[in-house]
């Protein structure tokens, strides 16, 4: 367990599963925690969403040995939401006598034969009235039997912390088994690894879930034990690695941890709700000290009046009552999200009650040392924060998810984000923000994340508020909007973040610890698809129509076609560039299709490549960063193009975001980052506008996290 003093909790019976949650699993039992990603408003409201009509679980039944996993699937009938929460024969998460179910619906048999048959039930988060079910026969294997020390309740792990686990294997006389993570011998830096003596290793990070059951949300995983004398004989375990910012922290606290308004609670009928969010940093205006978070988290998305309650830790993790919290600030101003004037920021501040929050502003687990594997806790670099650039190394502490590392992927953002109107409300409202944050990788952040400071890794300068997200994306104000919009109404001062003098610019350490959950240098691997195949021959003709004048061009030495890695799964001419040459004159486009700038020193083959000669090309060179460095100039001659085409983008329905990235088919090109939403329709986007690349990605609706 954390040193900090995290707290065990029990399920009220009249705490209904909410619409936005996220599982964290302690030994002995399972808690369902609301997280914050309530409130907000915008220009009008969405209609409830007619009833569910059904739940239907996959597959409907089935038989298991002792101890072996099934993933289940939940599809919700007449919701867009596909979320959620599941029981094995009546029990949240399960049992050791009927076996367990993970928040991703990964069900665990238990390691005796139960005295009946198991039902695994799924039930909708949008209408709790509607649930659907899976009938499992659980019988003993005829072999080898595994049973994993411990494996008869869930077990909780804190991030970058480790647990041993031992395995009994009887039934043969080759006791040696294999260990797995989610599947995976040995595991992987996102969930988890495991040595083969059974030493498991915590992500550094909690980990975050994609699947449409659960998605956007912290999840566990399955460690297993496999048998090596016979595969069908194994045991698993539920871990959900947890960060230490969801503690309960003696006065004065440190930030980046879970918190949120006392008030911030929905009740229906028998049923309560609550939300909360992450308390981000500290800021001081006038003299006076404050913390800062969103206004969904403080404010209750505007519902909220000055001077309630700021608490720590956050209602989620108190089963929505204020025992066992400490009330420490009072809400002093907020930015509303209705009527504030623009620029739109998500954002609120609330004033320190003297001695309960540490007045340094000191952030969990972002120092710039770390110590026994651990990182220390730091704080900012003090002053107005930087603003954002494409390519830069970014880190938050978060309430959800902890101590998280990623890039920069687009400046200048446009977003549509999705709010709720109150704790766990079925009534919708976007709001469009402009100028905004935007940071790509699964894992960075989660629900209950919102109101984290996101700085800087190389020298940790705050450079924006994180309030959104989809399943694999984070949306933020840039800090110096916040600071605007919270300026003194009175005399205008703004406030400036607080953090130690003494210490200044400094790395975030746990960034660079080994085994890191999110790296800083991610690659991109081109991708093919049925649209890569059926369009391929559109491709390959433009290559040949103008293989002529691009083979022309002074630094192109040859031409093929393969992926493109601006649009993935769909093809691209290839031009084999010499790095050393100068770069002028290559189209972003030919005939419609997009072309892609393959860089080298040299290259063994020249002129019009076949398939294959272009395949083995493009494995002799090193792939391309997710997000490359951009010249000032590049974002300059971006900005005019996304100026002009970004509102006539974001009026599509599919569209959700429009910022100024790098190209990935161009490097050291700018290109503009189209967002859509996955599952939708979309017509087609040209490869360019403007002169400017376009850059398609797809993720999850974002929404208030």
């Amino acid at each position: 367990m954390s040193p900090r003093g995290f707290k065990r909790q029990t399920l009220l019976p009249s705490m209904i599963l909410g619409r936005r949650s996220a599982w964290f699993v302690l030994p002995g039992l399972v808690l369902m925690l609301l997280v914050a990603s309530c409130g907000g408003s915008g220009s009008g409201t969405t209609p409830p969403p007619p009833p569910t009509s059904s739940v239907t679980v996959t597959p409907q039944t089935l038989t298991l040995t002792t101890g072996a996993s099934q993933q289940f699937s939940a599809t919700v009938k007449g919701e867009t939401s596909q979320q959620v929460s599941w029981k094995v024969n009546g029990s949240w998460g399960g049992n050791a006598t009927y076996g367990f179910v993970s928040q991703d619906g990964v069900y665990v048999a238990p390691s005796t034969v139960p005295p009946a048959t198991v039902s695994v039930t799924a039930v909708s988060f949008a209408d709790l009235s509607k649930s659907g079910s899976a009938t499992v026969t659980v019988k003993a294997n005829s072999g080898a039997h595994v049973v994993v020390a411990g494996g008869s309740a869930p077990l909780s792990v804190v991030t970058f912390g480790s647990h041993a686990f031992t395995a009994t294997v009887t039934g043969t006389t080759n006791t040696a088994v294999t260990w797995q993570v989610n599947s995976i011998t040995g595991g992987a830096a996102p969930t988890g690894t495991i040595t083969a003596g059974g030493l498991y290793y915590a992500p550094h990070s909690a980990p975050v879930s994609t699947n449409p059951n659960n998605d956007g949300r912290t999840t566990d995983v399955i460690v297993t034990a496999v048998s090596q004398a016979d595969a069908t004989a194994s045991d698993s375990v539920i871990v959900t690695p947890y960060p230490a910012q969801v503690g309960s922290f003696a006065l004065p606290i440190p930030l980046g941890t879970t918190g949120g308004n006392g008030q911030d609670t929905t009740t229906s009928g028998s049923s309560t709700y609550c939300c909360g969010g992450t308390l981000g940093s500290l800021i001081s205006r006038g003299g006076t000290l404050y913390i800062l978070s969103n206004n969904h988290v403080l404010a209750r998305s505007d519902q909220a009046s000055l001077g309630e309650s700021i608490i720590q830790p956050a209602l989620i993790q108190t089963n929505c009552s204020t025992v066992g919290t400490n009330t420490v600030a009072h809400l002093s101003q907020f930015f509303n999200l209705e009527t504030g004037p623009l620029p739109n920021v998500d954002a609120a501040m609330a004033e320190i009650v003297s001695g309960a929050v540490e007045p340094l502003g000191t952030i969990l687990q972002l120092g710039a040392t770390a110590n026994g594997g651990q990182p220390t806790d730091g704080t900012p670099n003090p002053g107005p924060g930087v603003a954002p650039t494409i390519g830069r190394s970014v880190a938050k502490s978060g309430g959800a998810t902890g101590l998280t590392c990623a890039t920069i992927t687009a400046i200048n953002a446009s977003v549509d984000i999705e709010y709720s109107k109150g704790c766990n409300s079925s009534q919708t409202f976007d709001i469009e923000y402009v100028n905004q944050v935007y940071v790509s990788g699964v894992g960075f952040s989660a629900d209950g994340d919102s109101g984290s400071l996101i700085v800087t890794q190389d020298t940790a300068d705050p450079v924006g508020l994180l309030y959104g997200g989809s399943d694999s994306d984070t949306v933020a104000n840039p800090v110096a909007e916040v600071l605007e919009q919270l300026a003194d109404p009175n005399s205008g001062e703004k406030p400036l973040f607080v953090g130690d003098d003494s210490v200044g610019p400094h790395i975030v350490a746990a960034c660079s610890i080994p085994q890191p959950t999110s790296s800083v240098s991610v690659f991109l691997t081109p991708a093919q698809s049925e649209a890569f195949a059926r369009n391929l021959p559109a491709a390959t003709a433009a290559r040949d129509a103008h293989a002529e004048e691009l083979l022309a061009l002074p630094a192109v030495r040859a031409l093929g076609v393969g992926a493109s890695l601006d649009h993935p799964g769909e093809p691209a001419v290839l031009l084999f560039v010499d790095r050393r040459a100068v770069r002028s004159g290559i189209p972003a486009q030919v005939d419609g299709v997009r072309t892609r700038i393959v860089e080298g020193d040299s290259f063994a083959q020249s002129g019009v490549l076949t398939p294959e000669q272009s395949a083995a090309l493009e494995q002799t060179v090193p792939l391309p960063l997710f997000v490359s460095p951009v010249s000032e100039a590049e974002v300059a001659r971006a900005r005019v193009i996304h100026e002009g085409h970004s509102g006539e983008l974001m009026r599509r329905s599919d569209i959700q975001a429009v910022g100024i990235t790098s190209s990935a088919d161009s490097p050291g090109e700018a290109a503009l980052l189209i967002v859509l939403i996955r599952g939708m329709s979309h017509d087609p986007i040209p490869a360019a506008l403007g002169g400017v690349r376009t850059r398609i990605r797809e993720t999850s609706r974002l929404r208030a996290r």
